[in-house]
């Protein structure tokens, strides 16, 4: 738990992932440079303000972290609570997901031959310190839980958008799709730009 935060750590990476978006490179490139960006910065759990580190007993917690201004990225803290789960959904952009406390399962979901959705391989667990992509091109549909009944997990999102103001949507196993904008828990944003 970091109670006090440093900041300066996901400064440095919000710098480093405009830095990488600056040079228009193909979603291989960001995927994988991202993904290395983001592994540092989840190898380390010193930087997470509490604020942004509390569950709900009810529902997980979508916490915005940074949103670029030209809404090339986003970073969100998403914060389970035990056993807690989100429905099967898509994000329609790239994403990074990088382990910093606990643990989630990512379960991704296909339609079947009688056009409903089900489990559709291996389901990956994350741990702290690794990281995981998903993206349209490379799989998008999963359902995410905390891998833990007793235990909160947080992990960090990375997005190529402003992810809470993107429309997307959730699949019911009968095959029906829905809308969803998700929007974030938080009505304010950490200051990453303190120099303190």
């Amino acid at each position: 738990m970091a109670t006090n935060p440093n900041l300066p750590r996901l400064r440095h990476f919000v710098e480093q992932m405009a830095a990488l978006l600056e040079r228009h490179p193909q979603e291989p490139e960001i995927l994988s440079h991202g993904a290395a960006l983001l592994g540092e910065l989840v190898a380390h759990d010193d930087w997470l303000p509490d604020a942004y580190a509390q569950p709900h007993p009810q529902y997980y917690q979508q916490f915005l972290l940074h949103a670029d201004s030209l809404a090339r990225f986003s970073v969100v803290s998403f914060v389970w609570g035990p056993g807690q789960a989100t429905p099967i959904h898509d994000h329609t952009v790239w994403g990074l997901i990088g382990m910093l406390r606990g643990a989630e399962r990512a379960q991704p979901y296909a339609k079947n031959g009688a056009g409903h959705w089900a489990p559709s391989g291996e389901t990956v667990t994350l741990r702290p310190g690794q990281v995981e992509a998903v993206s349209p091109r490379i799989g998008d549909i999963h359902r995410v839980s905390n891998a833990f009944a007793d235990q909160t997990s947080i992990s960090i999102h990375v997005y190529g958008a402003n992810i809470g103001a993107v429309q997307r949507h959730v699949y019911l196993e009968d095959g029906t799709v829905k809308n969803f904008v998700s929007g974030y828990t938080n009505p304010t944003l950490p200051n990453i730009w303190n120099l303190a």
